[in-house]
């Protein structure tokens, strides 16, 4: 296998090259999950609008010449209540809700890595990378609890299974209104019965594909 070289993208870089990240995001997870088309315009708005995200970085690795894998991902909002939704299964000195307010949250937002790269270590490369330039305390992602590929990943590299929160289900009396704005994903149902309150589904970005609700975190600082 072709070695790769690993580098550091600017923003500026990162949307220069949107097309070739779409061409890997769907080449790496074509006939994933039964998916066999990843929507690839989709990908595009959501790459648009994460690039200018605070703290916005990527990594990319290219082997002859062609990028063969991207890794990125950006600061949380800070009022982002995405804590809420998680179980008991923080660790007891984690203190999430401050790491967030305080910006210290940084989350995983895309891995994508061609097959033919794929057992030969990049996806840790490529991680190791976009972490060390972070100063953040904490990094976070959602996954699919199906992605077994993932999760043993997340595993062997050190993070923690923190939560898992329900996909969106839109009400009857409001799914016009979701659907027209774009919003049908954006927030769970069920405060009204006395429930936590609602919490923002895609407060935590997705890797991978699939139905992402398991949310799994690594503590950067000792």
């Amino acid at each position: 296998m072709a070695e790769v070289f690993i580098r550091r993208l600017s923003r500026w870089q990162a949307e220069q090259q949107r097309e070739a990240v779409a061409d890997v995001y769907v080449e790496a997870y074509r006939r994933v999950h039964g998916d066999e088309s990843p929507d690839r315009q989709a990908f595009l708005e959501t790459f648009a609008e994460d690039v200018q995200r605070p703290g916005f970085d990527m990594v990319v690795a290219s082997g002859g010449n062609k990028p063969a894998a991207y890794a990125y991902g950006f600061v949380l909002d800070r009022a982002g209540e995405w804590w809420r939704a998680l179980s008991g299964e923080v660790p007891w000195d984690w203190d999430i809700e401050e790491l967030t307010v305080s910006g210290q949250v940084f989350a995983l937002a895309g891995l994508m890595v061609l097959p033919a790269h794929r057992r030969d270590g990049v996806a840790t490369r490529l991680v190791e990378q976009l972490l060390i330039r972070t100063d953040a305390a904490l990094v976070a992602a959602r996954v699919d609890p199906a992605n077994e590929a993932a999760v043993a990943a997340l595993r062997s590299w050190g993070w923690t299974k923190v939560g898992a929160v329900a996909p969106p289900v839109a009400s009857p009396d409001r799914a016009a209104d979701r659907a027209a704005d774009g919003a049908v994903d954006g927030a769970m149902d069920g405060a009204s019965d006395g429930a936590a309150p609602a919490v923002p589904f895609t407060a935590v970005p997705v890797v991978g594909s699939g139905t992402a609700t398991d949310i799994w975190s690594r503590m950067l600082t000792s």
